[in-house]
């Protein structure tokens, strides 16, 4: 088991530790490395990067003030034991993205390689990941698509 860190990106600051999490798994550290963004507290930050900084994982965020949480509610607690995952239709210049599909993994690996995929096929439609992002306030995991032309 190991150590991550979320750090604010400013030098300035010293690159404080905004959360961490003690004794988890490097597969969920690989799933959050893979993301785009990190939703926490209803603040949406934006990855700047990842680092190995023994024996802490460290990603280190930035808040962003263009992105909003999508969908506010909280979820107290998964109802299985899985990986939730929703792919989501990004439309440029609104807030509202609406769920395509829903997924529930029971391996790490399997959730990992969907977020690090460019591209998905759903219902006869191929869409193109255009983010991901782990969002803890609901406990999901979210792939941001559109589809192609």
């Amino acid at each position: 088991m190991a150590r991550l860190e979320y750090r604010l990106l400013d030098e300035a600051r010293g690159f404080p530790v905004l959360y961490y999490y003690d004794m988890i798994d490097k597969d969920e550290i690989s799933l959050r490395f893979a993301c785009d963004y990190f939703v926490k507290d209803k603040i949406v930050f934006e990855k700047a990067s990842c680092a190995i900084e023994l024996p802490n994982y460290v990603i280190y965020v930035r808040p962003d003030e263009d992105e909003q949480v999508v969908d506010p509610g909280v979820l107290s607690a998964p109802r299985w034991g899985g990986i939730r995952m929703e792919v989501r239709e990004f439309r440029e210049g609104t807030s509202f993205y609406p769920v395509i599909h829903t997924y529930e993994f029971r391996d790490d690996d399997d959730a990992l390689l969907h977020l690090q995929s460019d591209f998905l096929y759903l219902y006869g439609k191929e869409w193109l990941k255009t983010s991901t992002e782990v969002d803890e306030d609901r406990k999901v995991y979210v792939i941001y698509a559109k589809p192609t032309a």
